[in-house]
């Protein structure tokens, strides 16, 4: 596996980062220890999370998942000098005054993002989700401040558009303060409008670091929901249905196709186009088992042909 510049943010990273919004969701604590030790074993080095994650679970408000790498990382001395956190402010956490992208919310979520990660920085901030009532400059100014004060080394943005994009870095330009300088937006196979084209082009344009969500669209790319019938498989499957179409059939053939040729699995092959696809940095990948882990080593390690990206590419249009 080769190492990856992210953009211009002077943090290198390992081509996958693992995404623990699983974390106090789908898998305990216990099991979370296991598999994040599997991941830094398997040579990666970068965790995303986010402060809302994962407050959708029964029983949950937010900051679990948070919780539990700050837990994994204070029983584990030495190992916040070898990974690389990611972490998000502004979705709305549903409590007076936690949701946004203003000046006081942001400098107080990070406080209490730190103190769940128990750790003194975090190596990205995130704006989670645009916040059309806070300028840009309030929130660029916000983050640079934290970046001033160590808590934060880079800072980035997810779910922007082109134009929301191209509107963040004139605003960082006029006040000659740091830009977001990596970008995270729902990108795989099946879900590609959100980012090729003009914002794709952007990026690569202004050497913005891209980490990609949904990379596997939910679980869909693994190719084990392949009907109706498969959707009960697992706590992510009911948000599965809406790929099984007559496009999502296509990719999962040609997938198989692909896969068989490597003897990989499909998840392998859709994250293998992922990592070779025109701009991306790394796409984010989540695990509720050991050997997913060893799975995301083949993909990182995985070479396709120009043949095969094209007829993955083609399947998905």
């Amino acid at each position: 596996m080769d190492r990856r510049q992210l953009g211009h943010t002077g943090l290198e990273i390992m081509p996958l980062v693992f995404g623990g919004n699983v974390f106090g969701w789908t898998i305990d604590q216990q099991t979370s220890f296991g598999i994040l030790d599997a991941f830094v074993d398997a040579g990666f080095d970068t965790i995303d999370t986010a402060d809302c994650y994962s407050m959708w679970a029964p029983g949950n408000q937010g900051g679990e998942s948070e919780t539990i790498i700050g837990h994994w990382l204070k029983a584990r001395p030495g190992m916040r000098d070898k990974v690389k956190i990611f972490t998000k402010v502004g979705a709305d956490l549903q409590q007076p005054g936690k949701k946004g992208l203003t000046s006081q919310w942001i400098k107080q979520a990070i406080d209490e993002s730190l103190a769940r990660l128990q750790t003194d920085y975090v190596d990205l901030y995130f704006a989670h989700w645009p916040d059309p009532d806070t300028d840009y400059a309030e929130t660029l100014q916000a983050f640079n401040e934290l970046k001033q004060a160590g808590k934060i080394r880079a800072i980035g943005a997810s779910n922007l558009n082109a134009d929301q994009l191209q509107a963040s870095l004139d605003t960082a330009k006029r006040l000659n303060i740091t830009p977001y300088q990596v970008l995270q937006p729902e990108y795989n196979l099946y879900d590609r409008s959100g980012f090729e084209g003009t914002l794709q082009d952007l990026c690569v344009k202004q050497n913005i670091g891209v980490v990609t969500y949904f990379s596997l669209a939910s679980g869909f790319l693994s190719g084990k929901y392949r009907s109706k019938d498969d959707l009960a498989k697992s706590a992510r499957g009911e948000g599965v249905g809406k790929y099984l179409d007559i496009k999502g059939h296509a990719i999962l053939a040609a997938l198989d196709k692909v896969a068989e040729a490597h003897h990989a699995e499909p998840a392998e092959v859709a994250l293998a186009w992922l990592m070779a696809a025109r701009g991306v940095t790394a796409p984010i990948a989540s695990a509720t088992k050991a050997h997913h882990v060893s799975s995301f080593a083949k993909a990182a390690n995985l070479r396709l042909t120009a043949e095969e990206l094209a007829l993955l590419t083609q399947a998905g249009i």
